[in-house]
């Protein structure tokens, strides 16, 4: 039998004028092994880089003994903290979403075109292994707010498949002033929609989706104001 992966998974969550919300799926490509084509939620491996030292460093607002606590002793300190690290680096990596904040608590903005042309750049020089996620964060000035990515659910891929995965499951609300990429290295296409939609196109050849994602979004579906979402995963 394949032992599963660490892998974290993040539901990215925006408010709607009407009292609701959207979530955002992202489509992945056809040439990836596991799952190509299918739409899922950003997310993947727990790297070693995740909970390095100088990663840690980069880190605020969670610590390794309250993270081991939240996801079971099964993982030691450090570890426990590189699950919601990957949520945040593979969110950037993936559709160009910084779960970040200044020294000051701020949270990260991109205010102007040079700032996110440049941070676009290092997204890139990240996904070709040229530049890790900490050493990013720390050219930047940045701190990973960790307390923005709410644990809520664990997953195990069944023994039945070749890549197997053991999968924690966040939420986290879009950031002020930011925008996720339509289509990146690893996302053919993203979109924004409403739980019970996706759920609708479920069975449509054009929108293939599988079990987690389809549960999460039956929870998801049964939620109906963005008040309820946020008093649900405790959202800041």
């Amino acid at each position: 039998m394949v032992q599963p992966r660490n892998a974290s998974t993040v539901v990215l969550l925006r408010p709607d004028e009407q009292g609701g919300f959207d979530i955002l799926l992202t489509r992945r490509p056809e040439t990836m092994r596991f799952l190509g084509g299918y739409y899922v939620f950003p997310g993947g491996t727990v790297h070693r880089e995740d909970y390095s030292a100088a990663m840690l460093r980069r880190c605020r607002r969670l610590t390794g003994d309250e993270a081991r606590r939240i996801l079971g002793s099964g993982h030691e300190p450090d570890e426990a903290i590189g699950h919601w690290v990957a949520v945040a680096r593979e969110l950037f990596e993936e559709v160009g979403i910084l779960l970040g904040v200044t020294e000051s608590g701020v949270a990260f903005t991109p205010i102007d075109d040079e700032t996110r042309q440049r941070v676009e750049v290092k997204r890139q020089a990240i996904v070709r292994k040229e530049l890790d996620f900490a050493a990013f964060l720390d050219s930047e000035n940045l701190y990973c707010d960790l307390a923005q990515a709410v644990y809520f659910d664990h997953w195990v891929t069944p023994d039945v498949y070749s890549m197997r995965f053991d999968t924690r499951f966040y939420a986290a609300a879009l950031p002020p002033s930011q925008v996720p990429l339509t289509r990146s290295e690893e996302v053919t296409h993203s979109l924004w929609i409403k739980p019970g939609a996706a759920l609708a196109r479920m069975n449509r050849r054009d929108f293939p989706i599988l079990p987690p994602t389809t549960t999460v979004l039956s929870e998801l579906a049964r939620i109906q104001t963005w008040e309820q979402l946020r008093e649900r995963f405790a959202l800041d």
